[in-house]
């Protein structure tokens, strides 16, 4: 086997492939990329088992053939290549890796131990523009669970219906939904839970396209996203009635300017050490939020913002580290916190605009 590729092009695929690495396997072959070449076009391959990536890219094949080299290596010696055509030779167990006078050998491994791409047959396509995936996923993805033992909170719920695209993701202690219009509905109506980190890892693949088309089957999700396929599988089960979490009503609302709140809530925070809270006072009357953290044996810090305050003076307490998710998740100038009650979970919506809200449970005051 025997092809040529120019470094940028080369380094670029390599690292959309190196999304479906594995990084703790006890299986080798698993560490490695699966290199196919043929007329005209080298194909990258990588699996964890549960994430597949695929990926082609123009190049001058000499002699076709498949290889597996071990993938983070072979990355990491194309990204310090200087820029010019880079020569991949393999001749029974090693490649021969050249570029200009520099020039590496690597030991391969057996293209017929590694896993077949998956053959999804897919029940539902919906299109999506890549620049609203990626802002929602950013979004909301901070809410997704790292619990294994509760496999569906790990997950983002996608709901396409028409023109409405709606994620959702909860870890017990906070949920974070979203919901916006697409430009151009639907044809299908899809219901999905996500792997939540499968979807972070699409979202780092989909710059410079345009638009993803996502493929849902009985047990697999795919994204098509230019010369790039991703593939991993779906999370089975029902996901929890998060509407029943949401406040119908509130006693106490508080507007006040988003990145004032930010800082004053990363600045607090400082003291909010051990997972301490951070308790948040409204005085209706003086229109303020007083905001407050302790640390026993360490200190204490207070600051009070100027705010827009309705309904009842109140104090509550937030997991300071879930607080500061939420609000770097607010894109608005200004931003509302709701309060019903300091044992009632509190929202963060922008201001503005309707689609998004991050609901937080309460800490007990102590």
């Amino acid at each position: 086997m025997k092809f040529s590729v120019a470094r940028s092009e080369l380094s670029e695929s390599l690292t959309v492939a190196a999304r479906g690495l594995s990084a703790r396997s006890t299986l080798p072959i698993l560490s490695g990329i699966l290199i196919s070449c043929a007329e005209g076009r080298v194909t990258f391959q990588t699996s964890d088992l549960e994430v597949s990536v695929k990926t082609h890219v123009a190049g001058l094949v000499e002699e076709p053939g498949q290889t597996v080299i071990p993938g983070r290596l072979f990355a990491e010696i194309v990204r310090n290549l200087p820029e010019a055509a880079v020569t991949v030779a393999v001749e029974r167990e090693m490649a021969v890796v050249s570029c200009g006078n520099a020039s590496f050998t690597l030991k391969t491994l057996s293209p017929d131990d590694f896993p077949k791409f998956p053959e999804v047959h897919v029940d539902a396509w919906v299109k999506l523009p890549s620049q609203v995936v990626s802002s929602v996923v950013r979004q909301v993805a901070r809410a997704v669970s790292r619990d294994e033992t509760r496999a569906i909170l790990t997950g983002i719920l996608l709901s396409v219906e028409g023109p409405m695209m709606k994620m959702v993701a909860t870890d017990s202690y906070r949920l974070a939904v979203r919901e916006t219009v697409l430009e151009q509905a639907s044809s299908e109506n899809i219901e999905v839970v996500i792997p939540g980190k499968a979807l972070e890892e699409v979202v780092k693949l989909v710059q410079g396209v345009d638009e993803v088309s996502l493929g849902v089957a009985e047990n697999q999700i795919v994204f098509e996203m230019g010369e790039t396929t991703f593939v991993t599988r779906r999370i089975e089960g029902t996901y929890p009635n998060y509407r029943q979490l949401i406040p119908k009503e509130c006693e106490t609302t508080v507007r006040v300017a988003t990145d004032e709140m930010q800082a004053a809530v990363k600045r607090v925070s400082l003291l909010a050490q051990h997972n301490a809270s951070i308790r948040l006072a409204v005085q209706v009357d003086d229109q303020t939020l007083s905001l407050s953290a302790a640390t026993q044996d360490v200190g204490d810090a207070s600051e009070d913002l100027m705010a827009k305050t309705t309904g009842q003076d109140v104090e509550i307490a937030f997991n300071h580290s879930f607080l500061n998710d939420g609000l770097a998740a607010i894109q608005s100038e200004e931003m509302v916190v709701e309060i019903t009650s300091p044992l009632k979970p509190g929202v963060l919506k922008p201001a503005d605009e309707e689609g998004f809200l991050y609901l937080l449970m309460p800490v007990r005051l102590g």
